[in-house]
């Protein structure tokens, strides 16, 4: 009888040099696509911002410094000549761009300080518990939410000098009229109402979410000690939001030095709005809105831009060695 010879088993393994391998190129263009892909990945997630800064924010300041250097009118764009340092030293040299200055940082004082001390009391209040707590959040933000021009419109009726509520409320009580536009101190103190009443809700609820991150045990601790709630605010509220304070400090300058629709709404939203008579209120935003829109020359603006953007980085660098001094002396 026949016999058939052996055959492997279907199900044995393969032997050890007929077992097949991946390709190892297919093996290593897949590895240099995955480690592509996870260097290129965040590259490409953060490109749009930068793009958008870049069309937006890099090449207009890039350009804005090179109009500086040159003579420029708003008639003729297309013709510019080069004057170097002129338009810088024009302005440096204009006693109203001082008056700007002035009048930028005396206002600016004026709202910042009454305005986050004032955001930090209403934060320190909400930080209890209240009823309707979410109510009384919403209603502090409400002007924050409101138009620059409704506000600075709204409060040029309220400080009118004919007819204005707060004259007919000073005429009740017997004090007289005031012309707040027209005075040197009290446009001003107009002006930092307007900015005061619009972004104290908006630094109330950023001292609030510092304050609600404070570990509880500080206050539980100090309350053992004997500490008022008073004590308890000064001696653990406020060097726990040191960082915040500092924060609110620096956005706030920097918004005091872009004034421009309070001034110049206060004096009408004309075209030809100079920030006063005698530009008691002239902040530098609007002399450098006088020097390109109603004048027409650019290079002058564009220097006054370039003024403005020195002014922050030095006002910056002062808030940045104050807070290094306060870390420093609190270690």
């Amino acid at each position: 009888m026949a016999t058939s010879t052996p055959t492997r088993d279907a199900y044995a393994p393969p032997p050890r040099g007929s077992q097949h391998k991946p390709a190892p190129r297919r093996q290593n263009w897949r590895s240099r696509l995955w480690r592509f892909d996870d260097k290129a990945s965040p590259y490409a997630y953060i490109a749009p911002f930068f793009l958008v800064f870049g069309a937006f924010g890099l090449y207009p300041l890039i350009y804005t410094g090179w109009i500086a250097l040159h003579r420029v009118e708003m008639t003729g764009m297309n013709q510019m000549e080069w004057v170097g340092w002129e338009n810088f030293d024009r302005i440096l040299h204009d006693s109203e761009f001082w008056t700007a200055v002035s009048n930028t940082f005396v206002i600016g004082v004026m709202s910042t300080v009454p305005q986050l001390l004032v955001a930090l009391g209403l934060a320190h209040l909400l930080n209890y518990k209240l009823r309707a707590s979410t109510f009384w959040r919403t209603v502090i933000l409400t002007p924050y939410a409101t138009s620059v021009a409704s506000a600075a419109l709204v409060f040029a009726l309220v400080f009118r000098a004919d007819g204005g509520l707060l004259n007919w409320a000073l005429q009740f009580v017997g004090l007289g009229d005031t012309n707040w536009a027209n005075g040197h101190w009290t446009s001003k103190i107009a002006i930092s109402v307007i900015v005061i009443w619009r972004w104290t809700g908006y630094n109330t609820l950023i001292y609030l979410a510092a304050m609600q991150a404070v570990p509880s045990d500080l206050y539980e601790a100090a309350s053992i000690d004997g500490a008022s709630r008073w004590q308890q605010f000064r001696k653990v509220t406020i060097p726990s939001l040191r960082p915040t304070i500092l924060f609110t400090i620096v956005i706030s300058t920097i918004g005091s030095m872009q004034l421009f629709g309070e001034p110049l709404l206060l004096e009408g939203g004309t075209l030809g709005a100079t920030g006063g008579n005698e530009n008691q209120y002239e902040t530098l935003s609007v002399y450098l809105y006088n020097y390109g829109w109603n004048l027409g020359h650019l290079g002058p603006a564009a220097a006054v831009a370039w003024a403005m953007l020195a002014l922050l980085l030095l006002i910056a660098a002062v808030n940045w060695l104050i807070g290094r001094y306060v870390r420093k002396s609190a270690v």
